[in-house]
């Protein structure tokens, strides 16, 4: 009896973690596919829309223009260009989406978390400087490797990452998430740019500093200036 009674419960702690496991993931289709199509009468629902597979194209699993490099004129030398569910409407229940990531040199896409996905990206030109930090309960522990062309790095789901070209010429790397929809938290813009702004007080306490600095960071960063994404 007892060894049924530890079956049964070894039996429930594995159904617990699988479900977890499926918990954490673009939920599954339930058919071959579903294009999203945007409805602005509708009901709002967790992802898109399906449209109606007899009026499926084959324009709805396609996109293009990852092959042009993004502009990196801006404050942080980056690019980020998106092949998600806005760009492919075929992606929608399908968990999965892909980034180009162009970089001047010196250039970085700075920290910040995709909520929703895992990243695993690939350099094909150029050298980065990659890495993540680890959770609070592992000590925030830096993973971080320089890159070169053929390089693959895996960023977990919800981990703050970053990567900066330190070479002398321009990078590119593509990255696949594993959402329709990742999202992205840019840590600066989020907690120095937040709409209405963090009291300036709250923040100087939390990152140990001036409250002036603060105010102007805030100032900064709430400004309409180049947001990366």
């Amino acid at each position: 009896m007892e060894g049924f009674l530890r079956f049964l419960a070894a039996k429930a702690i594995l159904l617990a973690l699988a479900s977890s496991f499926v918990s954490c993931y673009d939920p599954s289709p339930l058919q071959d596919f579903c294009v999203a199509v945007d409805d602005a009468n509708g009901v709002f629902v967790n992802g898109k829309f399906c449209k109606d597979p007899k009026y499926v194209k084959a324009e709805d699993f396609f996109t293009s223009g990852l092959n042009i490099a993004g502009n990196t004129i801006n404050r942080v030398g980056s690019n980020v260009t998106n092949a998600n569910v806005d760009k492919i409407p075929g992606l929608n229940t399908l968990g999965v989406s892909l980034v180009r990531i162009d970089f001047a040199p010196g250039g970085q896409n700075p920290p910040h978390t995709h909520p929703r996905a895992t990243e695993i990206l690939v350099v094909v030109e150029g050298t980065l400087l990659v890495g993540f930090v680890t959770s609070n309960q592992d000590n925030n522990r830096l993973f971080s490797k320089v890159l070169y062309p053929g390089d693959v790095f895996v960023f977990p789901i919800g981990m703050i990452h970053f990567q900066v070209n330190v070479g002398r010429t321009n990078a590119v790397a593509f990255a696949g998430l594993g959402s329709q929809n990742p999202g992205t938290i840019t840590i600066a813009d989020a907690v120095f740019g937040s709409k209405p702004l963090i009291t300036p007080e709250i923040l100087a306490k939390a990152f140990q500093l001036d409250v002036n600095v603060v105010r102007y960071l805030e100032a900064r960063f709430s400004s309409n200036y180049d947001r990366h994404y």
